[in-house]
Parts: structure tokens; sequence; C-alpha cells
């Protein structure tokens, strides 16, 4: 499994502004905003960084954000998934995302490194062909 050292940003400029990376907290499970992406983070209903999700009633457990960050630390592998979209954007109705488990010691996830897309109105109603019309909004 990768490490967050393993990940150099200049690979990935393109995609930097739709990322989170996420810590995995222990004793008792939780999750940590790390770092967010310039226009994920103009998405949320307010600064995340530095909170954790327990802190934050729509994402504390049993909630679908949290279900989904906890399947990729117990089974260590890759998620791609939708949760519905909370924020100030009322043209946003769903968040697609991948969310990929990092291990500082390639064993324990430590990390989960997400990239997110934001699905509005226009491309549910389209049916989405994969291209996104909401990239760099």
């Amino acid at each position: 499994m990768p490490a967050r050292a393993d990940i150099d940003p200049m690979e990935i400029i393109p995609i930097l502004p739709y990322v989170i990376l996420l810590d995995v907290l222990r004793d008792p499970l939780d999750f940590r905003y790390r770092l967010i992406g310039t226009v994920t983070d103009e998405h949320m209903v307010e600064p995340y960084t530095g909170r954790r999700f327990s802190e934050l009633p729509h994402q504390r457990a049993p909630s679908r954000i949290w279900s989904c960050c906890e399947r990729v630390v117990h089974h260590k592998q890759p998620l791609r998934g939708d949760i519905p979209y909370v924020g100030p954007k009322s043209d946003f109705i769903a968040i697609e995302n991948i969310m990929m488990p990092l291990a500082a010691d390639g064993e324990t996830v430590d990390m989960i490194f997400t990239v997110v897309e934001y699905i509005d109105n226009y491309e549910s109603a389209a049916g989405s062909d994969g291209a996104s019309a909401t990239r760099g909004r």
C-alpha cells in the first residue's frame, strides 16, 4: 500500500483543487481533514481543515461519509462512491469520489487520499457521460 510520501504533488497539479487528504485517528476511530483543495474548500459549508468528522453533525458516525472512510480503513482498499452534497452551492446535488488508503508502514491505513467531483442538477438531468460540467467552478 502506498504512503503519503509516495505522492508527489507536482505530478498531480491538475487534480489538486479536488483533493482531500484525511488523517485516520485511532482509539477511538475518527477522521481529520488535513488538506482540502481550493475548489473543494469553496464548496464546503465552512472551513474544515483541521476539523474531525466527530465534530461535524452531518459527518459523524453513522453518516454515509463516515461509513465510507471506515470501510477504506478496514478493507485497505480504494472505494468509489457518491454521497449527497451538503454545502453552500444550491445547484450541486451529489459528490462522486474515489477514496484511496495510504499507509506510512505499508500496512496500517493512516491517511485517506480522496479526489472529489461535484455533480450538479444539469449534469444529473442530462446523464453523466464521464465528462464533468463542474470542473473549474
